[in-house]
């Protein structure tokens, strides 16, 4: 999705209005599992919002919300350029974060031909040999929302029976040259 960073307060309002229109998904940009992302409806709250992340000093990041996403998104694990795993993640009623730890259910999905190459190629991009990346399905096709390099595996193992700890394990150990 469209997404702006925020640095200074006084770069608030140009910021969203490169963005869009509300509503917009304020994030902490050092925020996990869900934690520290807000949906603001209108641009009053979203400048609200963002006025008090600003002072505690964080970095945001400001998304345009896409609708159509239904409150889902995929998660990918690519491990050594293959996506390895993948799961859609659905968020709890009344809930618009798919995240596992805010109360969303992970299914088995397979992803597209598409969604597998962006995940590479981001993944790829962020110069990792493992990554979880989560991309939501649009109207225009699927968009990258994060990569992390540090993604947790609850819902990916459950959903999937794969050992992906295995997995991503065995790739570093290749990547460093380790030998058992």
């Amino acid at each position: 999705p469209v997404t702006g960073y925020v640095h200074f307060s006084r770069d608030i309002e140009a910021v969203l209005n490169t963005v869009g229109e509300p509503p917009f998904v304020i994030k902490l940009l050092e925020g996990t599992q869900g934690r520290g992302v807000v949906l603001t409806e209108t641009m009053e709250a979203a400048i609200s919002a963002i006025e008090t992340m600003k002072n505690i000093d964080a970095n945001i990041l400001i998304q345009e919300f896409i609708k159509e996403a239904g409150g889902k998104d995929l998660r990918l694990f690519v491990i050594n350029g293959k996506v390895s795993a993948a799961i859609q993640r659905e968020a709890a009623p009344g809930e618009f974060r798919a995240n596992i730890h805010q109360g969303g259910t992970a299914s088995v999905v397979r992803p597209t031909t598409e969604e597998r190459r962006l995940a590479v190629k981001a993944t790829k991009a962020m110069g990792l040999a493992v990554a979880g990346v989560d991309i939501i399905r649009s109207k225009t096709g699927p968009l990258l929302l994060e990569v992390n390099s540090s993604p947790g595996l609850e819902g990916i193992e459950t959903a999937t029976e794969k050992d992906v700890a295995r997995m991503m394990i065995t790739a570093i150990e290749q990547q460093l040259k380790w030998s058992q």
